[in-house]
């Protein structure tokens, strides 16, 4: 499948990019668009306004793509509530690890130069974060 998005990747993106690959589709391929663009007829929208995968009632995209393919796991649901609170909330001390995960994730793309090289990083942080919260080392 291709998944695309906007430009410019922050915390609930490449959450949301590990979480497709992991636990989804491990093929996935993401295409970068400008904010407001046309969306591709031949992908999936996420994190992008009025779309399914993306903002609802207070809780950010990867909370609605778990929701939205039946993924019911407790660690998923500790990363989707520190996602929340750091994108969603705009609160990021409603949960410890967010603070830190939230100033990482803004600067990472910056780095890095690329949305693409940012979700390659974001992937082994996201991941690392879910073994630390307590997940299994599989899936990826």
């Amino acid at each position: 499948m291709i998944w695309t998005t906007w430009q410019g990747v922050k915390i609930d993106r490449l959450a949301c990019i590990w979480l497709i690959r992991r636990f989804i589709d491990p093929r996935a391929q993401f295409r970068f668009i400008a904010p407001y663009a046309p969306l591709p007829p031949d992908a999936i929208p996420f994190d992008i306004p009025g779309v399914r995968f993306s903002h609802h009632d207070g809780a950010a995209s990867f909370r609605a793509i778990c929701s939205g393919h039946g993924l019911h796991d407790p660690v998923l649901e500790r990363i989707a509530a520190i996602v929340d609170a750091a994108d969603a909330a705009g609160d990021p001390t409603l949960h410890p690890e967010a603070v830190g995960l939230d100033a990482v994730c803004s600067s990472l793309r910056d780095v890095v130069g690329s949305d693409e090289a940012a979700a390659r990083i974001g992937d082994a942080l996201f991941h690392a974060l879910y073994l630390a919260l307590g997940g299994p080392a599989a899936p990826g």
